[in-house]
C-alpha cells in the first residue's frame, strides 16, 4: 500500500496502482493551477464513509509507494480521474474497472 503524505503529516492509504493514477491526475490539474476537492470511499475494514480533502498548491503533499517500480499507467483511467474533477463535487478516486466501465460519479 502506498501513501498520499498531505498537509501536517495526514496519511492516506491507496494501493501503489491507483495512487499511481492519482498522483498524475493531481499534478496535472496542480500544473494549471487549479484547486479542487478530491473524493473517496473509504473500505469498511477501515471504519467505512468518505473522505474529501481540498486540493491546492499550497498545502505540501508527497506520495510515498510500497514499490520500487511504478506501474503501466492507464490513460482511460486518468482520463476518467481528470474529467470527475470538472464537476462541483470535485474528483472522485475510482477503480480501473469503474474508469473503463465509465462510472465517473460518487
Amino acid at each position: 500500500m502506498g501513501k498520499l503524505l498531505y498537509g501536517n503529516a495526514q496519511e492516506y492509504e491507496f494501493d501503489d496502482r491507483t495512487l499511481s493514477h492519482v498522483k498524475i491526475a493531481l499534478v496535472t490539474k496542480l500544473r494549471r493551477h487549479e484547486s479542487f476537492l478530491l473524493n473517496w470511499q473509504i473500505p469498511p475494514e477501515q471504519g467505512g464513509g468518505r473522505m474529501s480533502l481540498w486540493i491546492s498548491r499550497e498545502i505540501p503533499m508527497a506520495f510515498v509507494f510500497a514499490g520500487s517500480r511504478p506501474p503501466v499507467l492507464n490513460e482511460r483511467w486518468m482520463e476518467a480521474l481528470l474529467h470527475s474533477s470538472q464537476r462541483t463535487g470535485g474528483m472522485v478516486v475510482m477503480t480501473e474497472e469503474e474508469a473503463e466501465a465509465g462510472h465517473f460519479s460518487e
